[in-house]
């Protein structure tokens, strides 16, 4: 039986670069119209891309590297530091790439790896961007995704094998809701911690769901299975902060 008392977030998680790893946090602190501090602070332009850090602008992810089309990215492994701004980028347990994004130089050495080792990926010189204050999302909006773990649970049983939740890239993991409950909550109010949100649209799934974040095989047909046995595409949804305050994993999770 559902109990929303024992509704808690399990994972709490930030992309620093788009495209590139998923970065666990211990907490945060969430503000009010932002995203998780640092989540895709960075975008790796995949060919030319007019894009102005003075007025920055939403465009949409197929302009960038990318784990729809790119799954090789998925063998990578990186870490970025917030203090020296720096990225390291393994491969194989080993070191490839570091550079500290705040320099040109640091974006050179991050931007010729890329170069060097994604000549059938990139339709141009790759380019890291960023601007002060703006998201690389897959939505204009500033948002937080969420994603129910006994919907990913209900998809595991549609496959038929495990399906690591991470596949869906999402900064916050939810354990308690009945699979699917999220897609119930458009327009609610949620307090996380000391956060409230407001969920404002469901997820619609793509097929960077498809690339085990492990092995990076495109090993399964997620959005077609969603479809065929769900009858819909989504899984998780969008939540914009309205009210912010410090989150961490464990905090009980309350629908208003």
């Amino acid at each position: 039986m559902f109990d929303p008392a024992q509704v808690t977030l399990t994972g709490l998680y930030r992309y620093p670069v788009k495209g590139l790893s998923p970065e666990p946090l211990a907490g945060a602190a969430l503000a009010a119209g932002q995203t998780v501090p640092g989540d895709r602070r960075y975008a790796i332009a995949n060919g030319p891309l007019d894009f102005d850090p003075a007025h920055p602008r939403h465009f949409p992810k197929i302009r960038f590297l990318m784990l729809m089309r790119d799954e090789r990215l998925a063998a990578l492994r990186t870490c970025f530091d917030d203090t020296s701004s720096t990225l390291r980028i393994a491969f194989n347990n080993a070191e490839v790439a570091r550079g500290d994004l705040s320099t040109a130089t640091g974006r050179t050495a991050v931007e010729d790896f890329f170069a060097a080792n994604f000549t059938k990926e990139l339709k141009g010189p790759p380019k890291i961007l960023e601007a002060p204050g703006h998201s690389f999302s897959d939505v204009a909006a500033k948002v937080v995704s969420i994603v129910n773990l006994a919907s990913v649970s209900q998809i595991e049983d549609a496959v038929g094998q495990p399906v690591d939740p991470l596949r869906f890239r999402a900064n916050l993991y939810v354990r308690g809701w009945p699979a699917w409950h999220e897609l119930e909550l458009m327009g609610r109010e949620m307090r996380i911690g000391g956060v409230r949100l407001r969920v404002t649209r469901n997820i619609v799934r793509c097929a960077a769901t498809n690339v085990d974040p492990v092995t990076t095989e495109r090993d399964m047909n997620i959005p077609k299975t969603l479809m065929d046995r769900f009858g819909h595409a989504h899984c998780g949804v969008y939540a914009e902060v309205i009210a912010g305050g410090e989150i961490a994993p464990g905090d009980r999770i309350e629908v208003l």
